[in-house]
């Protein structure tokens, strides 16, 4: 087994990370990225079928006798915020899927070593959680939302959820919860047309916007270079509307997450005051701060999001292996970590989708709904 090979087999002994609030340094990498960030899926099943995600007829399923359970999936937290993790983000798949879901948010709350707990949801199922959520714990949620249209929706989801997604945002919002986010990814020719009104759409929920690239990763079997809209593109059509756009500086962003090397977005600011963000990671890749790595509901780890292969946790965990032993699998992989998979996407001359639909059948984990965007 690679984690025996890795740390040998040891004892289980006691946890190693006693309730303090002081968190360990992070593990650094071969390019000094630290391992802040944490995004654990919980379930690779959903409930939409998004063109940028899941465009395919029939997907091939993780066997739930693999999927971690609550017990296992605390452990995995307790274990990588010994080495310095503090930021957790439970995704899917729709994590809202989880049976059970606000208990396990309440067991990772309870965790002395995450001082942020946050869900990424299509909020299909958001309305009926939001209030066991928030008593349970969770810190903040981040609800997709590519479209205003409910026909549209319909279109890229090929659900007819439109009301149900608006009616999570206004949950959300009308509990006083702090901190909603909004993504929507950004498609020329599908939805590129809707930047400004979406905007005003989060500024009146009281809401953050980030726009998406659309990304050659996971499942996105039909990606093409042109139905991507820049950074720069979404930028100046932005100014145009609304005038100067100001970047916003790391000392400025009123939220607990400001700094690039914590969040993927890039934040900007409107003359109205309006802030927003834009994650770029097709055109202008932030590989050199990446902190994040990705634990799939069945418990590989993915060290990058374009990684093909990941390191297989639940193994360890099954296994016997005990929390020293765990530590040190993770710290090994990480401290040899060198990955910059979006930078090496951008220098393709004859850039495609990074698996295709054969590919995906006979590696589910390379599915985006799988590993957690």
């Amino acid at each position: 087994m690679l984690w025996q090979t890795a740390v040998g087999r040891h004892k289980p002994v006691s946890l190693l990370m006693p309730r303090t609030d002081t968190s360990p340094e992070p593990l650094r990498d071969t390019l000094g990225r630290p391992l802040r960030n944490l995004r654990l899926s919980v379930t690779d099943r959903c409930n939409l079928r998004c063109s940028y995600c899941m465009p395919e007829p029939d997907y091939v399923w993780l066997p739930r006798s693999e999927l971690l359970s609550f017990e296992e999936l605390t452990r995995v937290v307790r274990v990588f915020c010994s080495v310095g993790v503090d930021h957790v983000r439970l995704t899917g798949g729709e994590p809202l899927l989880r049976q059970e879901l606000p208990e396990l948010v309440r067991r990772l709350a309870a965790e002395p070593g995450v001082r942020d707990l946050a869900l990424t949801t299509n909020g299909v199922l958001l309305a009926d959680l939001a209030g066991q959520l928030r008593t349970a714990g969770l810190t903040r949620v981040t609800v997709s939302l590519d479209t205003l249209s409910p026909e549209r929706f319909r279109a890229l989801t090929r659900r007819d959820e439109h009301a149900r997604v608006l009616a999570g945002i206004a949950a959300v919002r009308d509990s006083g919860w702090k901190g909603l986010k909004l993504d929507a990814v950004v498609m020329r020719g599908q939805n590129d047309d809707e930047l400004l009104p979406l905007l005003a759409f989060a500024k009146e929920q009281g809401a953050e916007l980030r726009f998406i690239e659309y990304m050659d990763v996971g499942g996105a079997t039909q990606w093409k270079r042109e139905h991507v809209v820049s950074r720069t593109e979404m930028l100046e059509r932005i100014s145009a509307a609304h005038g100067p756009v100001e970047p916003l500086l790391e000392d400025s962003a009123p939220d607990p997450l400001p700094s690039r090397g914590r969040a993927p977005a890039e934040r900007f600011r409107l003359p109205d005051g309006t802030t927003f963000g834009i994650i770029a990671s097709t055109t202008a890749p932030f590989c050199s701060s990446c902190d994040r790595s990705r634990v799939t509901a069945d418990g590989t780890w993915f060290l990058c999001l374009y990684a093909r292969s990941g390191l297989n946790l639940r193994q360890a965990l099954r296994g016997g292996a005990s929390d020293e032993a765990l530590v040190n699998l993770v710290r090994l992989a990480w401290q040899r970590r060198a990955d910059r998979g979006a930078e090496v996407r951008l220098a393709l001359g004859h850039r495609t989708p990074l698996a295709n639909a054969a590919e995906l059948r006979g590696d589910p984990r390379l599915e985006m709904h799988t590993r957690g965007g």
